[in-house]
């Protein structure tokens, strides 16, 4: 799977807007929005007008007017936010699920690099399937807040502490480490009440 640009903008963007609502930010303007991302305003507005038109974001005009979730971050999913910019998360077309193409293998049935896409496919969707914007945002803020980082959109002023320099991925700083970090904390949480 290649995620896109354009699929990765829309997600940061759609993240952004989830952290600006859980700091009580009702819209944020597209500028704001490109500036915490670092990305060129035109194409943060072209992405947020389709995602208007799929009726996730909506618009609001006036002095305070600017961008905002149309639904629930728990009710957007990362896979259909992919699904939507980008049409299919498998490889290649002929592994597809929603967005079938026939491929160029005289054999589709018995291709092996078929067997092993759709296994790819399925993989990856079953990881974007089950996650929502609202637990990004949530796994985000508790990292933030774990590292000293001011949340983007928050009352306060400029972050405490400087983001960390970019560097190779580390498997530590996955999404479901954090997630599976979040879970042992609200366990922990749950056994204090209890005691």
């Amino acid at each position: 799977m290649h995620l896109s640009k354009k699929s990765e903008y829309a997600l940061r963007a759609t993240i952004n807007l989830g952290i600006a609502a859980e700091m009580g930010r009702g819209t944020v303007s597209g500028s704001e929005l490109a500036e915490a991302n670092r990305l060129p305003l035109k194409f943060i507005e072209r992405i947020l007008q389709e995602l208007r038109e799929a009726g996730l974001v909506e618009t609001h005009r006036g002095k305070f007017g600017g961008y905002s979730l149309a639904v629930p971050a728990s009710s957007i999913g990362v896979g259909q936010l992919i699904r939507l910019i980008d049409g299919r998360l498998a490889p290649i077309c002929c592994a597809s699920e929603n967005a079938y193409q026939p491929c160029t293998c005289p054999d589709e049935d018995h291709c092996g690099l078929r067997m092993v896409m759709i296994d790819v496919r399925n993989a990856i969707a079953n990881i974007l399937d089950r996650y929502t914007i609202a637990q990004v945002v949530e796994v985000t803020l508790r990292k933030m807040r774990r590292d000293g980082v001011v949340p983007p959109f928050s009352q306060g002023g400029s972050l405490a502490k400087e983001p960390s320099p970019r560097r190779r991925a580390d498997p530590a700083d996955g999404f479901l480490a954090g997630l599976s970090q979040l879970v042992t904390l609200n366990s922990e949480s749950n056994d204090n009440d209890t005691h």
